[in-house]
């Protein structure tokens, strides 16, 4: 059954043509990965199937279905932005159980028609009497649909389950951080229970656990979820089809994003093959009609002219193969690092607590010249401490971290936080690389800014353009030890790919705190996960950990 149906759609923002004469039809049950590069107008997309975006042409279809009371009723969509917007006074709780007001108007008529069965002039008329029973048993009904008396414990069930603490329920959300936000929002969604699920990166700033309770939320969900996601790992494991939008056109497959992307290479080298095929047609049929043309003028032969005219017909009616586009710009990524110390890191009976909470207890490990190391862990685990106390800017309660003599350390943060937002884009890169400004522009170009964006502030940036950003500082920085936290969480799937090449190809060392499982997978030869306090280490990346956990070894 299509649920929703967009038809001929053009999309318009500013001066800036998003899609033309785009058909997309969403289908009840289907679980659909949309992807596309950064701006390529997935999340407008999304808006217009919202009604916050109006088309220039061509509309947005809603289907009723069928309802079961009497009639039909419109398909119900939830929609999950980037950011959203919530009440910042609330707490994480009071925010989530306030996703589906239903619950408490319900609860409420359930009181008053109870209350009123105590009322002479109800159980003295059997009519009245038998009416307010009926709607008592609906309502009775309903509640226990939405979850009755269990409510609050489902909601507190869901936001544990996608990742937040159980001292963070209670904080307004004012202070919890974006990421966490976006949990409370998706927490909201799932208790309204809509048709269809619009989520636009549900997974960012999500921990492992809680990438694991979302894709497990996303293939049982009673209804239809379109998630836009960059997380390949995601894709495989939740999702029945992939929506690729790529130069304004949308391109549907059945399967995961693995199986996609080998249909997509088969059939570029199966359209490069016709298009070349018919290229030496088009040119044999030109240069016949130009011959035919020549003759008939020189020897006024109308004969060969009427042919040269009817074979000019049958090209222009030529259904075209269009030349596909196999090679795309994508971000210049080249991290140049250098040997330095053998030893890189050594981290000696490391010992940390924050009041009574111990995050580590006599931690030992070293980190040797060349390795490449993924550091995982649950929310609020110890990563970013660990990655603080490296970086100098925590100090251990024992123990001591060593440093090799000859180590650089380049720093990507989570939060952008070692970008100054107040900064042009052209003065971080100039002051960093020490370079004019004509110098500066042509770097910035090749991460895939353009002219424009050079001269704006960092604060005006997307999250993809900071984190482009700032890799290229950490490029400039020369470093030859890497500690990357979260690298991937707004970059799309080609620069992330670019990121996995460039680590592959670079001369230093890695630490990399990351919940991309896919990115693990490609880039890390080993893995220390942080458990009660101490670091466990396990030989390959994600999938071969997951295959030891298993194991039990």
């Amino acid at each position: 059954m299509i649920q929703i149906q967009l038809s001929n759609i053009t999309l318009v923002l500013g001066a800036k043509r998003i899609f033309e004469n785009l058909n997309w039809e969403i289908q009840r049950g289907q679980r659909i990965g949309l992807i596309g590069a950064n701006g390529a107008g997935k999340s407008s997309l999304f808006k217009l199937i919202e009604g916050e975006h109006a088309p220039e042409l061509g509309g947005v279809i809603t289907r009723a279905r069928p309802s079961t009371g009497s009639g039909q009723r419109l398909v119900t969509t939830g929609y999950l932005p980037q950011h959203p917007e919530l009440d910042p006074t609330l707490t994480a709780l009071d925010a989530a159980l306030m996703g589906n007001p239903r619950v408490g108007e319900v609860h409420a008529e359930l009181e008053k028609v109870e209350s009123s069965l105590g009322d002479p002039e109800v159980y003295g008329d059997e009519k009245k009497l038998q009416r307010a029973l009926e709607r008592q048993h609906r309502l009775i009904e309903e509640y226990h649909a939405l979850g009755g008396d269990s409510y609050p414990e489902r909601v507190r069930g869901i936001l544990l389950g996608l990742g937040l603490a159980q001292s963070e329920l209670t904080k307004p959300l004012s202070v919890l951080s974006g990421g966490q936000k976006k949990l409370v929002g998706l927490a909201r969604l799932l208790l309204l229970n809509p048709d269809v699920l619009l989520l636009d990166e549900p997974d960012n700033h999500l921990d492992l656990p809680g990438k694991i309770y979302l894709e497990k939320l996303i293939r049982e969900y009673d209804g239809t979820v379109v998630i836009i996601s960059h997380d390949r790992y995601l894709l495989d494991a939740a999702v029945t089809h992939i929506a690729e939008l790529e130069d304004g056109r949308l391109t549907v497959f059945e399967g995961d994003y693995t199986s996609y992307m080998a249909d997509k290479e088969m059939r570029l080298a199966r359209q490069e093959e016709m298009f070349r095929a018919q290229q030496v047609t088009i040119k044999r049929l030109e240069a016949a009609i130009k011959r035919l043309a020549i003759w008939g003028k020189v020897y006024d032969n109308e004969d060969l002219s009427r042919k040269s005219k009817s074979m000019q017909k049958r090209l222009d009616k030529m259904d075209k193969v269009e030349k596909p586009v196999t090679e795309r710009r994508r971000m210049e990524l080249q991290l140049n690092g250098w040997r330095g110390s053998n030893k890189v890191l050594e981290l000696a009976g490391i010992s940390k607590s924050f009041g009574e909470r111990r995050v580590f207890a006599n931690i030992n490990e070293t980190i040797w010249h060349g390795e490449r190391v993924g550091l995982i862990g649950a929310n609020g685990a110890g990563k970013s401490v660990l990655l603080r106390m490296i970086l100098g800017k925590e100090t251990p309660d024992a123990g001591e971290i060593k440093i090799g003599p000859s180590v650089s350390i380049g720093h990507y943060a989570q939060e952008h936080e070692t970008l100054d937002f107040n900064q042009t884009v052209l003065d971080a890169v100039r002051y960093a690389g020490e370079m004019s400004e004509s110098r500066a522009t042509a770097f910035l170009l090749r991460y895939l800014f353009t002219y424009k964006q050079v001269s704006q502030r960092i604060g005006e940036l997307s999250g993809g353009e900071r984190s482009r950003l700032q890799l290229a500082l950490v490029v400039l920085s020369g470093a030859n030890f890497l500690l990357l936290d979260e690298p991937t969480n707004n970059l799309d799937i080609a620069s992330a790919e670019v990121l996995e090449q460039a680590l592959e190809d670079f001369e230093g060392t890695v630490l990399v705190i990351s919940h991309d499982r896919y990115f693990l997978d490609q880039t890390v030869q080993r893995l220390l996960v942080i458990e009660n306090g101490g670091l466990v280490g396990y030989a390959g990346g994600y999938s071969d950990y997951l295959e030891a956990k298993e194991s039990g070894k």
